[in-house]
């Protein structure tokens, strides 16, 4: 198995946008509700590959795109040393083949070289990646209830992780 881990341009947009739509389909806790809005999931990552704030990362298996993270650096002046995590996705057909973990490993990787000593992210308390990242040494700050609607109704929690590079 080929996985391939690189920064993603305006190109991917399409494919990215797909993948949201999978997540949010399937019930990934994204920001949005499902079904996903015509043209929301391709204005979203227009934007996103086009900040210089946020380096969007493309996870490739065996050539195709299947997921992705955002690493966001775009800090006020007095956290220049502190990034997030934001959109960890894998499309629900290639999960469980150590896409999302690759992902988090450079997206931490690239934090460090450029002088990030902080990272943190949330993720929902129902369906998250919680496990992923207790085990890649993300440490929980706690939990915040009925944080966002789930993609098909109803409230979920977030908890709040960060983790020393």
């Amino acid at each position: 198995m080929n996985i391939n881990i690189r920064p993603l341009d305006a190109a991917a947009v399409p494919r990215l946008a797909e993948i949201l739509r999978e997540t949010v389909a399937a019930g990934g806790s994204v920001h949005f509700m499902d079904p996903v809005p015509a043209g929301g999931a391709e204005a979203y990552w227009s934007a996103a590959v086009a900040d210089p704030g946020r380096i969007v990362l493309g996870a490739f298996l065996e050539g195709k795109l299947q997921g992705t993270v955002t690493l966001w650096l775009d800090a006020p002046p007095n956290q220049p040393f502190r990034g997030e995590i934001w959109k960890l996705m894998v499309a629900p057909s290639a999960r469980g083949r150590g896409l999302a973990r690759a992902l988090m490993l450079e997206a931490e990787r690239m934090a460090a070289e450029r002088g990030r000593t902080l990272l943190n992210l949330d993720t929902a308390v129902e369906g998250g990646a919680s496990e992923l990242y207790e085990s890649l040494g993300w440490t929980r700050a706690g939990v915040i209830p009925d944080y966002a609607y789930k993609p098909h109704g109803g409230l979920v929690g977030t908890a709040i992780y960060w983790k020393k590079l």
